[in-house]
């Protein structure tokens, strides 16, 4: 297990599309090796090319900064569903450190993917998960929070992120 590298915006592979996971790819140590990065960084998800592989994966672990270990591994998701009820939250990115956005997304969605076993699931996320999941789920279209802001704010976000020591 290692912890890795994770990309910091502006690196153009944060704006690149994932491709799909390939059926039969041996994804174990890149899952373990996430997970230890993302509880070290210290991060509730991760998405697969914030480490620089391009591909449809994000891992994630909602309670575990209260002491309930869920470690989830989305393979190929898909957001199959959403409310059409919005939520502003604030949200932080490890891509993006130090700088917290308020983002809007439905309240809650139901996600579709492959566990790492191979088996497909699918479940209803509200609240933190949903908007965990959303955020994730960006990285692998090519998104960041900044992406998902109104341009005089994204432009101050900016400015402060750039500013940053």
């Amino acid at each position: 297990m290692s912890v890795l590298p994770i990309l910091r915006w502006p690196d153009p592979r944060l704006s690149r599309v994932c491709d799909p996971v390939g059926p039969g790819e041996d994804l174990e140590r890149l899952v373990t090796d996430m997970f230890e990065t993302m509880y070290e960084a210290p991060g509730r998800g991760l998405a697969a090319p914030q480490v620089g592989v391009m591909k449809r994966l994000f891992v994630m672990d909602c309670g575990w900064k209260e002491g309930d270990m869920t470690p989830v591994v989305c393979i190929n998701p898909e957001i199959v569903e959403a409310s059409g009820a919005q939520a502003t939250g604030e949200e932080g990115c490890l891509s993006i450190p130090g700088i917290l956005a308020p983002v809007t997304r439905p309240d809650w969605i139901v996600l579709r993917w492959t566990d790492l076993g191979g088996t497909v699931q699918e479940q209803r996320l509200d609240g933190f998960e949903a908007r965990c999941a959303q955020h994730e789920f960006d990285h692998l279209d090519g998104l960041v929070t900044f992406d998902r802001l109104d341009p005089e704010t994204r432009t101050a976000l900016e400015a402060a992120y750039e500013a940053r020591p």
